[in-house]
């Protein structure tokens, strides 16, 4: 993988639903900063930012069978999220596939590119 697919990686991942606002914008300013003298400090901080905010499978799981998904999503949504929760944790995933969680994902197995 390259830089410019990583920025792209990020630019998806900030850009979808549910990207918490906290690494929406810690993207922004690494994008920002992209080719001026702060831009490793930046993806250090972004870095930093998905490592604290990616949703481990077995936090996925937790939250598709509480409450709080039956208010988000209703009855019969959060049993199909459930479902698909309990799926993706028995296929192996560590990690939530969201649209902010996959990318992150990816950005984090190819940080090194962004560091460098």
């Amino acid at each position: 993988m390259d830089k410019q697919t990583l920025i792209e990686k990020i630019k998806a991942m900030a850009a979808a639903p549910s990207c918490c606002a906290t690494l929406k914008a810690t993207a922004a300013v690494y994008l920002d900063a992209v080719g001026t003298a702060n831009e490793k400090i930046a993806a250090q901080n972004l870095i930093a930012e998905i490592e604290q905010d990616i949703t481990p499978i077995d936090g996925l799981v937790a939250f598709a069978h509480s409450e709080q998904a039956i208010q988000y999503f209703g009855a019969e949504g959060a049993k199909k999220f459930a479902a698909h929760a309990d799926e993706l944790k028995a296929s192996g995933a560590e990690y939530c596939d969201c649209g902010a969680c996959a990318p992150a994902v990816e950005i984090l197995q190819h940080k090194e590119i962004l560091l460098a």
